[in-house]
């Protein structure tokens, strides 16, 4: 359910990503991946300009929800959010970010309540304008690259196939769930649920 204009909403929920066509189906795209398969569930559109964002406001759980896919690249995402936090005074731990994590295998998804960048620049660049580490986060593992010497930035770049493309696609319906469960039933439900071992 989409929301008139009037009145702000008490949550947002960042879907990390790059924009343009070069970029979809990539690893960094997994945020991205997560608001295509939330819009498809709920029958929804994320795509009015605002906050350096495409945005739309819906209705998650009973909350009133401002969705945000920044358009500023990735390492710029905190600007976006940052501006939204402020124009609609909305608290770090209303604010739920969903990112890409190497560190995690394909697939597998990962909630906290707070914590450290983890060498994501995305993540820092929010840490950096929100002035603090204590905001949400949904993390959907992409894997690690194959090889020590791998280039980080060639990596999470690089696009999903076959197997793993259904793994990631299977992974961001997930974690739409998990988004909602997050807004609706709080973090521990959240986590009990999709924190997979």
């Amino acid at each position: 359910m989409l929301f008139s204009s009037k009145g702000g909403p008490t949550w947002i929920v960042a879907f990390l990503g790059n924009p343009g066509l070069k970029y979809e189906g990539t690893r960094h795209n997994a945020g991205f991946m997560t608001a295509e398969a939330l819009c498809k569930k709920k029958n929804f559109a994320i795509n009015k300009a605002r906050f350096q964002a495409l945005t739309a406001q819906v209705d998650l759980g009973g909350e009133r929800v401002l969705l945000m896919k920044p358009q500023t690249y990735m390492n710029l995402s905190g600007q976006a959010v940052s501006q939204a936090a402020r124009f609609y005074k909305i608290p770090p731990e209303h604010i739920l970010v969903v990112s890409d994590e190497v560190s995690l295998p394909i697939g597998k998804l990962r909630i906290r309540t707070k914590g450290s960048a983890g060498g994501h620049n995305g993540l820092k660049n929010i840490i950096e304008q929100l002035g603090t580490e204590d905001f949400p986060r949904i993390r959907l593992g992409v894997g690690a690259p194959p090889h020590p010497d791998y280039d980080m930035a060639d990596w999470v770049l690089s696009v999903f196939r076959n197997q793993d493309a259904e793994d990631m696609a299977a992974a961001a319906a997930r974690a739409a769930e998990a988004v909602a469960c997050y807004i609706e039933k709080g973090p521990d439900r959240a986590m009990n649920l999709y924190n997979t071992k």
